[in-house]
């Protein structure tokens, strides 16, 4: 920028098909000079190798990417308050991480980009940490975001049913969470980051599950039905695909079958 201002854009680039980058998103990453990208180690490196490929294809422009270590993470938390706890050290490290980047390998008038899973504004940390290091001002910068297409979007398109019905609210919930929906006849609900198949316990209660897992990429898997019909279905397959691959995103959609 010619102010010498340092400029950031936190990029939603989709739940993984390169087709889903928008034209907003494009646009700001061809006038990105600087992209950080943030490892999350071996098993998940096809997603660095994803990000590489959307850069040669659509930043013909020259543009330096800059990679570090995403910092550990205690998973092993049970309750609500140890889980925060974790999540916010987490955010704390990373957000550490982040502001070197920021300071040591962006230039004044430059601009950087965080590339992001999905939209930025469902279910990622990029926005948090980015706060957190303005509020600790050492480092000035300015950001914008352009959102992108989620994997909750990925998943009913997917399965070619819609989000909503009429009149009726959608629930959000990580799967952690899912207890406390039980008995909620008000809405349906959209399932993330669960680890421990939730979705088991509507079983025999007349709930339909769409499920989704590596959506938008090629190793998309999609299973849909009864809970009761197709959950063994869906444990077999995420054991699978978590022992070939070393990890697992999915997304699943529950809706009382009268409705499905």
């Amino acid at each position: 920028m010619s102010d010498g201002t340092k400029h950031i854009a936190v990029i939603g680039i989709g739940s993984g098909d390169p087709d889903q980058l928008t034209l907003g998103a494009v646009k700001a990453m061809r006038s990105t000079d600087v992209f950080f990208v943030l490892e999350k180690g071996e098993e998940k490196s096809s997603l660095t190798r994803l990000r590489r490929t959307m850069l040669a294809e659509h930043v013909p422009g020259p543009h330096r990417v800059v990679e570090a270590e995403d910092p550990w993470r205690d998973r092993a938390q049970g309750s609500r308050g140890g889980y925060a706890d974790a999540v916010h050290d987490w955010r704390r490290r990373r957000a550490d991480i982040c502001e070197r980047l920021i300071r040591e390998e962006l230039a004044p008038g430059q601009r950087g980009a965080f590339l992001v899973w999905g939209d930025p504004s469902l279910y990622d940390s990029t926005l948090a940490v980015l706060e957190e290091i303005t509020a600790r001002g050492n480092v000035t910068f300015t950001y914008d975001v352009v959102p992108g297409v989620s994997s909750v979007s990925t998943l009913a398109a997917r399965h070619r049913v819609g989000l909503n019905r009429v009149g009726r609210p959608i629930h959000i919930t990580p799967g952690r969470r899912l207890a406390e929906t039980v008995g909620n006849d008000d809405g349906d609900v959209i399932v993330m980051l669960d680890a421990h198949e939730s979705f088991r316990q509507f079983a025999g209660g007349g709930t339909w599950i769409y499920w989704g897992a590596y959506l938008g990429t090629p190793d998309e898997i999609l299973i849909s039905g009864p809970v009761e019909e197709v959950a063994e279905d869906i444990r077999r397959a995420r054991a699978a695909a978590r022992a070939e691959h070393g990890w697992i995103m999915d997304t699943y959609l529950l809706r009382p079958c009268g409705d499905a």
